[in-house]
């Protein structure tokens, strides 16, 4: 429930009779004055708008977009044309010197070997013409898409010069917290939304990720993805582009989708009566979905195929280790992602986190596979030393058949395993690296936690940090993988998402219908066990699931699981200060920040040496942490090329802003004003990571102190059933 349009917040799932459709939803666009009419002033759609405001900034203005946009269509004509090409008008005969050219042995050239245009359409078959119709059809699609987005863009570089007053030249110069000020500030103006004279931060996050947050909340409640074991890979967590996409096109915009207009979740949705019959409905729609993708997937397959093909043979052939180096999965982007995150937030923390998180893996070796390693390093080298060896005494070793092939195949087996020897001089420290990682992704399993050294969370840690080889396969394979999965893991679950909807969807005020997840709300969605105050409210205090809701729903409880709701508020104030939360979220934000920096100058001793149930003996004093916290941001200062980029606002170092007030940062506090990081970003990225790791701490303490271990709520997102933080004692913060 947020500031004037508290009365709009309304929990669904209870009201089981018909209601009329809620009027209040319809958003609209007015012209506020004569003279100031622009065409932005009679869009309906705020969602879009919002949306594309934000991409115009993030994507550095119209000229940029544009030229992506036309160079996207483009790149589509040509995998086609010349995958075709490839296949049916060159003569490999000839390229191959097989057979001479006009009865000569002459010197081939490339268009010798290269058909006439009759001939090469004459050995067109049947698929050819199907993926050339098809592919056709697709680029009239394409080519009207982008036609319709650059008008819309034009409009909106129209509204950022005219009514935000932002040159294109300027948007590198500019925080988005900037624009969005401005944009608050038009509202005030122009009355962009009619049912609100004033608009906040929140209402244009909730805008923007309207349906990113309910993706969020279904990954935390363990409603999606899939996860399944396969011999002699262990468990797999399946989440690709090309799933997601039919998840989002089934769940929200989509024919048959429980939303009627992209912010109204339709009225059947909000009746408990309704869920069988609406389960079966989506059901259905999901089989359709899951035959469509059926019959496309050899083309789907052939395009996947051949884009990363296209998109990293040469990266390949340059750097082979570029498959053996790590990326965040897709699972790991909405598993780590707060609720209102911004996609360069999220991207951010995650940049901040890739050097510990590599380190970490780094350290785990296998003594067989090393050993293999390095004697098929010596033999392809020697091998290689050699072929080398002679091409430089006589380059004509180089025209010998399958010279050029061998060496190249050499380089890039030496590259590859060469990634399996590791470094003689990394250090076994993996709690220390694990509580890094946790200061930047804020979220991990909780029965990680004293088990960092251990073989089974390294192989956990995978899901989240994969291979880009394993990327690749995973999206290369999405159009088989993913119509199975569609029938046999989101089809019997359709009621699940039936009562998901139901059961966390809140209508607010000159927004629509939202994830109820998103409001942030501390007596809606969070768990007492996350509120480390002195006046923590009891479990009594907070919303609970009536007896109705647990009979006819599969979510038996409202918290948010792993202090998702907590990490999420916090991390919205660092990111937007200006905005004040209600007063009971509002209070439990002042005093984690009040708690965390005063034990942090008060209680030196409270990251002292203990030994964890492994037996491993860890010390870290708090500013040793935050030191190595601060070391990680300055690593990837790559991060903040441009203000563009950044967090929150740019302030004085030494105080973030908050209300009307100034208040000293907690990296001030504790480091003292001459000490603290050069950059904003820094600062308020410290400070977030200090308090996530803070509060993490005090709800281990908080269990510890009830004597024993809080069970959870739902179904682990990983593995494993405990819901409790990667801190398994003070030195844990290490």
């Amino acid at each position: 429930m947020i500031g004037s349009y508290e009365a709009s917040y309304q929990q669904f799932g209870d009201d089981c009779e018909d209601t009329p459709p809620q009027e209040s939803g319809v958003l609209i666009h007015v012209v506020p004055e004569l003279g100031k009419a622009e065409k932005w002033a009679h869009m309906v759609d705020l969602d879009a708008f919002f949306t594309r405001v934000y991409q115009y900034h993030q994507r550095h203005g119209f000229k940029c977009m544009a030229v992506q946009e036309v160079f996207e269509v483009f790149q589509f004509v040509f995998v086609v044309v010349f995958t075709i090409g490839l296949l049916k008008c060159v003569d490999y005969s000839i390229l191959f010197r097989d057979k001479a050219v006009n009865g000569t042995k002459t010197k081939v050239t490339i268009a010798d070997a290269i058909l006439p245009s009759d001939e090469c359409i004459a050995n067109l078959e049947v698929f050819e013409w199907t993926v050339l119709t098809v592919g056709l059809l697709v680029l009239m699609l394409r080519v009207v898409k982008t036609t319709y987005n650059l008008y819309k863009y034009h409009d909106v570089r129209n509204f950022y010069n005219t009514a935000l007053n932002i040159k294109d030249s300027d948007l590198e110069n500019v925080t988005w917290h900037e624009v969005q000020k401005r944009l608050l500030d038009v509202q005030k103006e122009q009355l962009i939304c009619i049912h609100k004279t004033e608009l906040t931060e929140l209402d244009i996050y909730h805008r923007i990720l309207r349906f990113k947050n309910y993706m969020v909340a279904m990954i935390n409640k363990s409603l999606i993805p899939p996860k399944f074991h396969l011999p002699l890979v262990g468990e797999v967590i399946y989440f690709s582009h090309g799933f997601k996409f039919n998840l989002e096109m089934i769940l929200y915009w989509g024919p048959s989708s429980p939303f009627q207009e992209s912010f109204r979740l339709k009225d059947d949705y909000k009746k408990i009566a309704k869920r069988k019959e609406l389960a079966a409905h989506l059901s259905r729609h999901i089989s359709y979905v899951a035959i469509g993708n059926f019959l496309l997937c050899p083309l789907i397959l052939l395009w996947q195929i051949l884009y990363a093909f296209f998109n990293y043979a040469e990266v390949v052939k340059r750097e082979p280790s570029t498959l053996g180096a790590r990326c965040w999965s897709l699972y790991a982007k909405y598993y780590l992602r707060h609720f209102n995150e911004l996609d360069h937030e999220l991207n951010a923390r995650l940049n901040r986190a890739y050097r510990p998180a590599s380190k970490y893996m780094s350290i785990f070796t296998s003594p067989l596979m090393t050993i293999i390693a390095k004697n098929i390093v010596f033999i392809a080298g020697a091998l290689l030393a050699v072929l080398l060896s002679l091409s430089v005494y006589d380059e004509d070793v180089l025209t010998v058949e399958h010279v050029l092939t061998m060496i190249t195949a050499l380089g890039a087996l030496i590259a590859i395993f060469r990634v399996l020897i590791p470094d003689e001089n990394l250090v076994w420290w993996p709690e220390h690296l694990m509580n890094s990682v946790l200061a930047h992704v804020h979220y991990l399993p909780s029965h990680w936690r004293g088990n960092a050294h251990t073989q089974t969370v390294r192989n956990e840690f995978t899901h989240l940090f994969q291979y880009k080889a394993t990327f690749l396969l995973m999206e290369v394979l999405s159009p088989i993988v993913t119509p199975v999965l569609l029938l046999t893991h989101v089809r019997p679950r359709a009621l699940e998402f039936v009562d998901f909807f139901r059961s966390f969807t809140v209508e607010v005020g000159a927004v629509g219908d939202v994830c109820s997840f998103a409001q942030m709300d501390i007596r809606s969605h969070g768990n007492p066990d996350w509120n480390p105050g002195p006046s923590r409210p009891t479990t009594d205090q907070y919303t609970q699931v009536t007896e109705n809701d647990i009979e006819s729903s599969h979510f038996h409880c409202l918290f948010a699981e792993e202090g998702k709701t907590e990490l999420s508020l916090i991390h919205f104030t660092y990111t937007n200060p200006e905005w004040s939360p209600p007063a009971p979220s509002g209070g439990f934000v002042s005093n984690v920040k009040e708690e965390a920096k005063k034990i942090l100058q008060q209680d030196p001793m409270l990251f002292s040496s203990s030994t964890g149930g492994n037996g491993l003996s860890t010390f870290a004093p708090p500013m040793a942490l935050i030191e190595s916290i601060l070391q990680s941001q300055l690593l990837n200062r790559s991060v903040h090329t441009n203000v563009s980029r950044n967090e929150g606002p740019v302030y004085d170092r030494n105080y973030l802003h908050h209300g009307e007030g100034l208040t000293p940062s907690l990296g001030a506090s504790v480091f003292g004003a001459d000490q603290t990081p050069a950059d904003p970003n820094e600062t308020t990225a410290m400070d977030m990571s200090v308090n996530a790791l803070f509060l993490h701490h005090a709800h281990q303490r908080g269990v510890e102190r009830r004597g024993g271990v809080r069970q959870a709520s739902g179904p682990s997102n990983i593995a494993g059933g405990e819901r409790l933080p990667l801190l398994g004692s003070p030195s844990r913060l290490s």
